[in-house]
């Protein structure tokens, strides 16, 4: 310890600066973790001591090591069942159904249902008592809705967003729901009302399936629902929720002019990271 009066000896006072920066880093840290702790995950998801992606540009930096990108298999299948609904499936043998009411019919027992109650096409108060997770858009209790659930190789959250109600809005009385399978992050828009703020697209990451509300009317109107798509900027957007071939041909129209438009003959399509298509495309899917 320095005596008083006395000056330090030579060395001592770059030692200490040197050790009060390291401090001032790994106090910085500890800050950055505990951010990222606290803020909700996103696609695609980062998971704790799984087995990496051999992606050299994404690896965490040296002496970190905390997180690890989750290794991708198999791929994920997607089959447009009507209206807003879409049968997904994991190579692992997890079902889902979106938008599961009593107006469009499922062709198995899914084991996860999501729901919006903006309409009841969309949601239904009696889901089959055999299926195992019914995640609701909304909270009947009020404020947000909050579902975060993995099962075998798959991920599920919500992302809320409002409704209109009457000459009102419902704040967070929606969601749209995001699905981590295969690798492939799909994003089903629900009964969307409105523009996405940053925010939102922060919290949505990266998509690379979108499921898309395109009537126009009931949901968000057509050119805030081209914006919508072009900030989400996923490679395949899937259009759903339209009434007649009129309504979907006047979509096709207005986002066909910046994506290859396919038609497919089944309803059923499977993706997985390494089939994305490179140019992005516009999936029309022919409903059950």
């Amino acid at each position: 310890m320095p005596v008083p009066g006395r000056a330090c000896p030579p060395g001592v006072l770059p030692v200490v600066a040197s050790l009060v920066r390291l401090l001032a880093v790994a106090l910085g840290l500890l800050a950055m973790l505990g951010s990222a702790r606290a803020a909700p995950e996103k696609c695609p998801r980062m998971v704790a001591g799984a087995k990496p992606l051999r992606l050299a540009a994404l690896d965490p930096p040296r002496g970190i090591g905390l997180l690890r990108f989750a290794e991708a298999t198999g791929e994920v299948r997607l089959t447009f069942l009507g209206h807003a609904s879409f049968l997904i499936e994991s190579p692992a043998g997890v079902t889902i159904v979106t938008d599961y009411s009593d107006y469009i019919g499922t062709p198995v027992l899914p084991r996860v249902v999501t729901m919006n109650h903006a309409h009841d096409t969309h949601y239904t108060d009696h889901p089959d008592p055999r299926i195992a997770y019914v995640l609701r858009g909304w909270n009947p209790g009020g404020g947000p809705a909050h579902h975060e659930l993995t099962l075998d190789d798959v991920w599920i959250r919500n992302v809320p967003t409002n409704i209109r109600n009457g000459a009102g809005t419902e704040y967070d009385g929606n969601s749209m729901f995001v699905f981590e399978v295969a690798g492939v992050c799909i994003a089903h828009l629900g009964h969307l009302h409105h523009l996405l703020t940053p925010e939102h697209l922060e919290v949505l990451g990266r998509i690379d399936v979108v499921l898309a509300p395109v009537d126009g009317s009931y949901t968000l109107d057509l050119d805030g629902m081209v914006e919508t798509l072009k900030a989400i900027n996923a490679p395949v957007v899937i259009p759903m929720h339209y009434f007649s071939r009129w309504g979907l041909d006047r979509f096709l129209a207005r986002l066909g002019k910046e994506r290859q438009v396919e038609e497919a003959a089944s309803p059923t399509v499977t993706f997985s990271r390494q089939t994305l298509p490179k140019v992005p495309t516009l999936l029309v899917l022919p409903g059950r």
